[in-house]
């Protein structure tokens, strides 16, 4: 290579190419991903792993270019997030109200993994949870704060505020060990709750809100980019795309009015924006229209 930049990110490159594993996945097709389902479980408690959201091609296009090591999307967006991010450990989630018996689910999850996904996501009960797993499909399911079911909580809250309602929740992770859940988003978990039962729990914990004592530590792609005016308590912005898209907005009004105004003002088009048939061709062409 020309210098030794170019060859450390070849160098790069083909570590990471190296890494991925060679799978077949459940639409019969060969792949590769940077993470298994066995890899993931060597991994708990001795590698802290980074997850979020994609939901259009630019997304997963920029979680694939950041190198992430775990991508999460909704079930009907897989094939535009695996585009970007082909070998990228992906976690579909099953929208809770749209699939709601159990033959829903299951065949949302089949059809989900056939599409590429590596794991299934559902904020459904234990009884669910088993039937996935009963089928040896990877399950993440979702404890403490689950947002579209806070009105038994009393609204949207940090879990685990006592004794009590800590043990509750530790009942609730073994619950989800025992159904076969393979992993865990943990929401807005007290940290010293959340810390004392990563160290009692079998699962995979991805940890959104819950402090640092998860294995994977997640965040949603808006989050992180700062898309949104305001954010929760446990997020941070670590851009600042909402400013961005402000300035496009005015800049696009802005375009849209000079524009009229050139076009009442008759600025637009001028000599250079358009084209004139020479005064001969011009000339027989009137003579012609006009007999």
């Amino acid at each position: 290579y020309k210098n030794q930049n170019n060859w450390l990110i070849s160098k790069k490159v083909i570590f990471i190419k190296f890494m991925n594993k060679k799978i077949y996945t459940w639409g019969s097709v060969f792949a590769e991903r940077n993470y298994t389902v066995a890899d993931l479980k060597k991994a708990k408690g001795n590698k802290k792993l980074v997850q979020t959201t994609a939901s259009t091609l630019e997304e997963a296009l920029a979680v694939n270019s950041a190198n992430y090591d775990m991508v999460l999307c909704k079930s009907n967006n897989i094939k535009t997030v695996r585009s970007g991010a082909p070998n990228t450990f992906l976690t579909a989630t099953i929208d809770l109200a749209n699939f709601p018996s159990e033959k829903d689910v299951l065949g949302e999850a089949f059809r989900a993994m056939k599409e590429g996904a590596d794991q299934i996501y559902t904020a459904r009960g234990p009884h669910i949870v088993e039937m996935l797993s009963k089928e040896e499909i990877p399950v993440m399911c979702h404890l403490g704060l689950v947002p579209r079911k806070s009105a038994w909580k009393g609204g949207l809250r940090a879990v685990g505020r006592n004794a009590e309602e800590a043990k509750k929740l530790f009942d609730d992770f073994k619950a989800m060990e025992n159904a076969g859940a393979f992993s865990v988003e943990a929401e807005v978990i007290h940290e010293q709750v959340m810390s004392e039962i990563c160290k009692r729990t079998s699962l995979l914990v991805s940890s959104l809100g819950s402090g640092l004592s998860g294995d994977i530590i997640y965040l949603f792609q808006n989050d992180i980019c700062g898309e949104d005016e305001k954010q929760f308590r446990h997020a941070r912005a670590f851009g600042n795309i909402f400013n961005l898209k402000e300035k496009i907005k005015a800049e696009r009004v802005s375009s849209l009015k000079a524009f009229k105004d050139a076009v009442l003002n008759k600025s637009f088009p001028n000599e250079k924006e358009i084209v004139k048939i020479s005064d001969n061709e011009l000339n027989k062409f009137i003579e012609m229209i006009s007999k």
